[in-house]
């Protein structure tokens, strides 16, 4: 008996070891799952994917931008306004390419490339703001210089003809929150004369700020952060 208990005891012994692994508590998820996770979302047809989510926001910007024209009065000068990275145009093969992470050289080939594809739900908010006879401004944290590749990139992608487009200036200030850049820029369209009634954009800092339009939509983008 003693013999077999012995014996018991050294066959388990592996077994409670190997069940004796202490966990670290609110360990953040690992890098790499956490990068599978998004290439799975960013590919998957299901309602919480990346695609289904994106076109669930248009729909909605696009119920807010007719009835923001229903309402409108003669006169009334009506604006959209765009983000265009993950907004307007898709930079999805870049990210992939860097592995997630931001390599300004890639970004800026990118661009000089026209590497960016139109986002379909937004190429067709677009086309319905056209139709409407609403003007569209871009406004973009690209700076100044990458202006007649952005152009080039934006009506190759179906987006035709817009009002103005706005990229950030060579000597803006360096210290200058996206937030602060984007609203000013917002604030210039209005004092044209413009009621802006919707914004759509994937970063909250897109949005936020004074001159904020009527409506404000944000778009999915786990990716990357902007703030």
């Amino acid at each position: 008996m003693r013999l077999l208990a012995l014996v018991l005891v050294l066959v388990c012994l592996p077994a409670l070891g190997q069940q004796a692994v202490v966990m670290v508590p609110n360990e953040p998820v690992n890098l790499q799952v956490a990068k599978d996770a998004l290439t799975a979302y960013q590919s998957c047809k299901t309602e919480n994917c990346y695609g289904p989510q994106i076109d669930r926001q248009i729909d909605l910007a696009i119920g807010f931008l007719k009835q923001s024209v229903a309402a409108a009065k003669a006169g009334d000068k009506l604006a959209l306004v765009l983000d265009i990275d993950e907004t307007s145009l898709s930079n999805w093969s870049v990210e992939t390419h860097d592995d997630y992470g931001y390599i300004a050289t890639d970004s800026n080939w990118c661009v000089a490339l026209r590497c960016g594809k139109a986002i379909a739900g937004t190429l067709r908010l677009f086309k319905e703001a056209e139709a409407d006879h609403v003007a569209v401004f871009f406004i973009t944290g690209r700076p100044e210089g990458q202006r007649a590749d952005t152009e080039a990139n934006l009506k190759a992608e179906g987006y035709d003809r817009w009002e103005q487009l706005y990229l950030r200036p060579e000597d803006h200030p360096k210290k200058q929150s996206v937030t602060d850049y984007k609203s000013g820029d917002r604030a210039e369209i209005v004092a044209k004369g413009y009621r802006i009634v919707l914004n759509v954009g994937d970063q909250l800092s897109d949005l936020k700020g004074p001159a904020q339009a009527e409506h404000s939509v944000k778009l999915p983008n786990p990716f990357y952060f902007l703030p």
